[in-house]
């Protein structure tokens, strides 16, 4: 019978076709990350959650400051208390110095390679050679009854040595006074600094890393007491902060917490303004306006004004501070729980700050909010500064500044917007789930660039794409690997900084949400991250475990390949081949019906007949199976009839394994889309042959037809293939 041997060749080639490849070199894509990743224990479990013996340090902050508008300087005392939460004795503390970064003594000159330019700014020749010294000046270290303590300064770093142990449950408090020379933000960069207006004679002043700082000692690294220089950002405990900054007294001045004081430093005008905005959920109230600014920056006031503020379960405090500041706010709903979202900037802000900055704040918090946890904190600031975006509790300092005349391009736009919602979500990551920026950029600065591309959909639909999109994360990951790490590297050994610790994670969580998980699960479990670990201080294993535990997805396969190589994605159609079974109506046609095909037709109607009532019995077990076997296939077979078999052979060019899309095109103008998981490479990594059935005849093949997967080569994602005109011949029809 031609139809029942036709048909068993294409098995048999189906066959050959998964055992007789040729064996491919293993690259364990598909091995667990096992003993990759910590071991569990009591304080980080399996699951990825606080275990029951979870701990963490806790050190509470009373610092006074003076913010010196001539010498532009500051000048400060603190009291620290520490809280061993720890098992741990500890026999000496380890403190930060950040702004030692600036000392003349810095490392950081010396470990940055530079090559000479035509053009070298003052922010370069920092870097070749440092010539401003700004590093902190330790005037005292004192214990609670005032006795000297002994301690040594180690670059960014200061150790105080403990006459006895810290014991685990006790606490202590010690005094450490403190100056240091404010840098010129503009000119030498920064994170901190103050930026001088000329033409009015004025500076505004976004102030960070002003007080030395307790380091983290935890379970995962001890003391995390890694030297500053000046890429890695931070890790700190969480703790309660009281601070008074005494400045010019019509300075307006914005910071972490809550102002305890307002009518001491406030007009009654400015009081009545605050109180109303408070009460504004739809547009943001102006507290101080344009034109009061404006007076203020043309008649100086020469006494002093002393603001106080206070923040509970915050792991940092910053502050912002000018006579220059236009100030507004409004109130934002989070489920019944009301924040002020407020922004600071000088008229050189206007009209753009005025119409954005507030609103991109609410934005960023109902936004993250949903995808994370309630906000909790009072308020959330954005602050104009004209160079780089920076983050810290519940204040931001932001670019995006009009031309001179107040006009601006829709580009200085979008960017403003966008660094607004970037730098106001680090409130989620990491000042509320505070992992350890100075080792892992990703874990902040990946997975906040990832919300945050939603969240500026959410502002605006007409919002650029940006990072978080595949396509623009190709040219990245197909680049010359000698330039590329794994997003698990180290935040001071990352080469391509924003693709890798931004954008290419940003990327790989908005894979793994849409085309690998699928919104439902992804997000459930990406909020049980956040409600796990806030307020306490995750590891990477403990986001890839609740990602899996949350789900039941297993994605070791994508962590190892996304976060641990430098693979891309470049899956191509290789070959495609056509089968088509005969019906039996067409062998009939063709050929007289044979003895053998006459008495499997007889006996099938038989069978049919007889089926439904034959009486099993154990002495006619092996008879029955061998007669319904047999006539099960010829049953199964005719449903085969008139179907397509193509048999598809793909190729994993670029290494990163990923589920494959593909888009079928028929005869009749339609289209289907089929997607196989990522495990159709997992005992071949290299290439893979597969049989589909179809009962339409396909005219065409796409791989990811959207562009999900960032695929780096499209130009073999499609049978036929279909020759692409190339960016010289591109160039050449654009000049004819």
């Amino acid at each position: 019978m031609r139809k029942r041997a036709f048909f068993l060749s294409i098995l048999m080639m189906a066959i050959l076709g998964v055992w007789g490849q040729t064996p491919a070199q293993w690259g364990q894509k598909f091995e667990q990350l096992g003993t990759s990743l910590p071991t569990p224990n009591t304080y980080r479990t399996a699951s990825g959650a606080p275990g029951k013996d979870y701990w963490q340090q806790r050190a509470d902050y009373k610092i006074e400051l003076t913010l010196d508008d001539v010498k532009q300087q500051i000048e400060g005392t603190e009291a620290i208390t520490y809280f061993n939460q720890s098992p741990d004795p500890l026999d000496y503390l380890w403190l930060q110095l950040d702004q030692n970064f600036r000392a003349q003594d810095s490392e950081t000159p010396l470990v940055t390679e530079y090559f000479m330019k035509d053009s070298v700014s003052a922010k370069e020749l920092f870097t070749i050679q440092n010539n401003f010294d700004g590093g902190f000046r330790i005037d005292k270290v004192l214990d609670e009854a005032g006795q000297p303590l002994a301690y040594f300064i180690n670059k960014t770093m200061m150790r105080i040595n403990l006459e006895h142990p810290l014991l685990p449950g006790a606490q202590m408090t010690f005094q450490v006074d403190w100056h240091y020379k404010i840098n010129d933000r503009m000119s030498l960069g920064g994170r901190s600094g103050y930026e001088y207006f000329p033409k009015d004679d004025n500076y505004s002043y976004t102030i960070a890393q002003f007080y030395p700082r307790m380091a983290v000692y935890d379970d995962v690294e001890g003391w995390q007491n890694k030297q500053f220089l000046g890429r890695g950002e931070f890790a700190l405990s969480f703790g309660n902060f009281e601070v008074a900054m005494t400045v010019p007294e019509d300075f307006i001045v914005g910071a972490t917490g809550t102002l305890q004081n307002p009518k001491d430093v406030l007009t009654s005008k400015e009081q009545l303004r605050f109180e109303k905005a408070k009460q504004s959920f739809e547009d943001p109230v102006i507290i101080v306006t344009q034109e009061e600014a404006i007076q203020k920056e043309a008649h100086k006031k020469r006494g002093k004004a002393t603001w106080t503020f206070k923040a509970d379960s915050v792991r940092d405090f910053a502050f912002a501070a000018s006579r220059k500041y236009i100030w507004d706010a409004m109130a934002v709903d989070l489920n019944g729980k009301k924040s002020l979202a407020m922004s600071y900037y000088p008229k050189e802000g206007n009209p753009l700050w005025e119409s954005h900055s507030t609103r991109a704040v609410r934005q960023t918090l109902i936004t993250y909010s949903r995808y994370t946890i309630d906000y909790p904190y009072p308020v959330a600031i954005s602050v104009h500064a004209a160079s780089l975006g920076m983050e810290y509790p519940m204040i931001c300092f932001n670019f995006g500044r009009p031309e001179a005349d107040g006009t601006y391009t829709d580009e200085t736009k979008w960017r403003m917007i966008s660094v607004i919602i970037h730098e106001v979500g680090h409130n989620f990551f990491p000042m509320i789930i505070n992992s350890d920026e100075r080792q892992w950029t990703w874990m902040d600065e990946g997975l906040d660039s990832f919300v945050q591309s939603i969240a500026t959909k959410e502002y605006d639909a007409n919002f650029p794409v940006g990072r978080g999109a595949p396509e623009q994360i190709i040219p990245y990951m197909s680049g010359e690997q000698g330039l590329l790490r794994p997003i698990m590297t180290n935040s001071e050994q990352i080469l391509q900084f924003g693709n890798n610790a931004y954008a290419k994670p940003a990327t790989a969580l908005s894979i793994l949400r849409e085309t690998v998980m699928g919104p439902e699960l992804f997000d459930y479990a990406f909020k049980k991250y956040a409600e796990r670990w806030a307020f306490k201080s995750p590891a990477p294993a403990d986001f890839f475990r609740t990602m899996e535990d949350a789900s039941a997805i297993d994605l070791d396969w994508f962590w190892r390949g996304w976060f641990y190589t430098t693979d891309y994605v470049d899956i191509g159609v290789e070959e495609v081949k056509h089968y088509r079974m005969q019906t039996e109506e067409e062998g009939l046609e063709k050929r007289q019906i044979s003895g053998e095909d006459k008495k499997l037709n007889t006996e099938q109607k038989r069978f049919t007949e007889e089926v439904n009532t034959f009486v099993f019995k154990n002495t006619e077990a092996k008879e029955y199976r061998e007669f319904k076997n047999k006539f099960n296939e010829i049953e199964i077979k005719e449903g085969f009839a008139d179907q397509n078999f193509y048999e598809v052979k793909l190729a994993n060019k670029g290494g990163l394994v990923m589920p494959v899309i593909i888009e079928w095109s028929y005869a009749d103008g339609s289209t289907e889309r089929e997607k196989l998981p990522a495990e159709i490479w997992r005992k071949n990594e290299k290439e893979v042959t597969k049989v589909f059935v179809k009962s339409k005849e396909v005219v065409g093949i796409v791989i990811d037809p959207n562009k999900e997967t960032a695929d780096a080569d499209t130009g073999n994602n499609q049978y036929p293939n279909v020759v692409q005109e190339s960016r010289f011949d591109k160039f050449k029809s654009s000049k004819n």
